[in-house]
């Protein structure tokens, strides 16, 4: 496995570009993906962390540029991207058509996250497409903060970046696909906060 800093920017790019799966801080907790593009790569990513299949792994942007390539915002769901992204928060919209359903396990919907920390979102840009993205710990196991824990649980992944995540807490989940929105999972960002903004 090869270790990096955010500092090896190209490289993790390159690293990535060829396919390779990818562990990093994150501003939550510790993450694990590969680029969108490729259904082999997310194959592999899901066997690496022996995700069960009818969990699809969320997607990180870089912008609201990509979200709306991906997937349809209303307008109620655009005041949570304005008050919330780049941040702890991971919305549930529905996907476009030109979205292949294998990407979301054959669901209508997709979970998207823009992280709030310049080196990741670098990365993205300069990759020029989302990462599908996941916790970085095997399926069941107890998330990862740091490093060494994601070292222990995926030392057989292709890389990882050294570094430290600032929340160590999840991202807060909100289904958007209907008027009534729902919290699936509570998180960095409290259930207040997200009243207040709808």
């Amino acid at each position: 496995m090869k270790t990096y800093a955010w500092t090896d920017t190209d490289a993790i790019v390159q690293r990535l570009d060829e396919g390779g799966i990818v562990a990093f801080p994150t501003d939550t907790v510790y993450g694990v993906g590969v680029p969108y593009g490729n259904l082999d790569d997310l194959e592999r990513l899901k066997q690496a962390k022996r995700r069960p299949e009818e969990k699809p792994i969320p997607m990180m942007i870089s912008d609201l540029r990509q979200i709306e390539q991906v997937a349809y915002v209303s307008p109620k769901t655009r005041r949570l991207i304005d008050a919330f992204m780049p941040g702890a928060l991971t919305i549930v919209v529905r996907r476009k058509d030109s979205v292949d359903p294998a990407y979301t396990n054959g669901k209508d919907t997709i979970a998207l996250r823009m992280p709030d920390l310049e080196p990741l979102l670098a990365v993205i840009r300069q990759i020029g497409r989302p990462l599908m993205v996941t916790s970085a710990n095997m399926s069941g196991e107890p998330t990862a903060l740091t490093y060494e824990d994601a070292l222990s649980q995926l030392g057989h992944i292709d890389a990882i970046v050294q570094g430290t995540c600032r929340d160590l807490q999840a991202s807060t989940i909100v289904d958007c696909t209907n008027d009534a929105f729902v919290i699936l999972r509570e998180g960095a960002i409290p259930e207040e906060k997200i009243r207040e903004v709808l």
